[in-house]
């Protein structure tokens, strides 16, 4: 039997026969959830699927009141949860899982990345708004965590490699621990 799980990855995550599911916000959180198996395409809706976990995802009809969220985009699994870059406005990310026997949920092989955004007016992925994957406009504490830019914190001007990369007006890079597939090791700020 093939099952697909949603599986958190910081910043994206997606579904199949039985599966489970998790979703992403900002750190990332995880869960489970079953579905039919199915094909994600951008323009597809899920929603909220609890049987397995309390942040499982299923595959839904956009039209569907249970329906939550809508597919921006559909990339490649990821091992490593950094490594899925989804486009602004992303609010959930989404992991779809395989495995072949055992929970796909906590022991699955990454299939798929859904890049969701909110099918309701609020949208955490939006930049400045303190969710979703760092994107420029974004705001982080002095700890680079992701907040509300409303709330204060350093405004994000660039993503880069190195501290050295930001741009001049940059006056407090934050220089990060390296983390395999992730795009950028500083993230180049101003007091907000």
């Amino acid at each position: 039997m093939l099952t697909i799980a949603l599986g958190a990855t910081t910043a994206c995550n997606p579904l199949s026969d039985s599966g489970s599911g998790s979703s992403k916000r900002s750190g990332g959180s995880s869960g489970g959830g079953s579905q039919e198996s199915r094909d994600w395409k951008v323009g597809d809706c899920a929603g909220p699927d609890t049987s397995q976990s309390k942040d499982g995802f299923q595959g839904l009809d956009c039209d569907d009141p249970k329906a939550t969220i809508k597919a921006l985009a559909v990339k490649d699994g990821e091992i490593f949860a950094g490594a899925v870059e989804c486009p602004a406005g992303t609010d959930e990310i989404i992991s779809v899982k395989v495995s072949f026997g055992g929970d796909a949920s906590t022991s699955g092989i990454p299939s798929k990345t859904i890049c969701g955004r909110n099918l309701s007016g609020d949208h955490p992925g939006d930049a400045g708004a303190g969710g979703g994957q760092l994107v420029v406009g974004d705001c982080v504490s002095d700890e680079a965590k992701e907040v509300p830019c409303a709330s204060g914190g350093n405004k994000v001007l660039a993503l880069t490699k190195t501290a050295e990369e930001c741009p001049a007006n940059a006056d407090n890079p934050i220089e990060l621990f390296p983390s395999p597939g992730r795009p950028y090791n500083a993230i180049c700020t101003s007091k907000a």
